[in-house]
């Protein structure tokens, strides 16, 4: 991590936060009328600040069930901002009307287990029969290139969609018994990982996902989240993959907190504030 005129920045990726809120009305119905259009106007100017910072996006959402009231999903790069801007997001509506519930930390990252440039000309070669010494071959594979130097950039530095639906979940491998995920050779993991991305890929157009890395930053080692524009397609995709060995046998899932991206004049009316 460097850092550069006090901020702290990864050597790759930016800083997801994930912040689940209840809503204290008990403390919210102490304030004056005044009060509580200042405290709306505090917090509309403060995710306008926020979202005016470069590299930075602020999402901000109703919960659906009663496990929160609303959340925020940050990105930003300088983990200092990020620091910042929470503590001022807890204390925006005024002193104790936020109560936490949940938050997880993260880093954007690369993945892994991605395809290579080999596997992909074996494909072509072998199940496309595409002669490697071939015009068509080239293109393919320039084709290829561009396509994943593309996914590279939107693991590490994506760009949040806005539809509605947003799901968030933690996940870890797990280590233990005759299931050890750590224990696999690299080849075994790659490859299972790659079978498991091929059932994501069915969801193009319906689902996007954001998989953040959190070993040694927060409870679990990745959080997930999916963005849709209906829920049957984030409730279809968790499905399907469970049937996949790598989250049938290897996976171990945290809460589930799913939300609505909305505008906060329309946050502000949905939680009556």
């Amino acid at each position: 991590m460097s850092e550069t005129n006090g901020a702290l920045i990864p050597e790759q990726g930016w800083h997801c936060l994930h912040l689940f809120y209840r809503i204290e009305f008990g403390q919210w119905q102490l304030l004056t009328e005044e009060e509580q259009r200042a405290a709306k106007t505090r917090l509309s100017s403060l995710v306008q600040e926020v979202r005016a910072i470069e590299n930075t996006q602020l999402l901000t959402l109703s919960v659906v069930t009663p496990k929160a009231d609303l959340g925020f999903m940050l990105i930003t790069p300088d983990l200092h901002a990020a620091n910042r801007i929470e503590k001022q997001l807890g204390l925006s509506l005024g002193a104790d009307v936020l109560g936490p519930v949940y938050s997880y930390l993260s880093l954007t990252e690369e993945s892994e287990y991605r395809t290579g440039a080999e596997e992909y000309a074996a494909v072509l070669e072998h199940e496309q029969k595409i002669a490697r010494s071939s015009g068509e071959f080239e293109t393919a594979m320039a084709a290829f290139d561009e396509r994943m130097k593309h996914y590279r950039h939107e693991r590490v530095y994506p760009t949040l969609p806005d539809w509605p639906v947003v799901s968030f979940y933690n996940m870890s491998k797990r280590r233990g018994g005759e299931r050890n995920w750590y224990a696999l050779p690299f080849e075994d993991r790659r490859k299972l990982m790659l079978g498991h991305g091929a059932v994501g890929r069915q969801y193009a157009g319906k689902v996007k996902q954001l998989i953040t890395g959190s070993t040694g930053l927060d409870d679990a080692e990745w959080g997930v989240t999916l963005f849709a524009r209906d829920t049957f397609q984030i409730k279809s995709i968790v499905y399907q993959m469970r049937f996949d060995p790598v989250s049938a046998e290897y996976a171990d899932f945290g809460e589930f907190y799913i939300a609505l991206q909305l505008p906060l004049d329309e946050l502000f009316r949905r939680l009556q504030l």
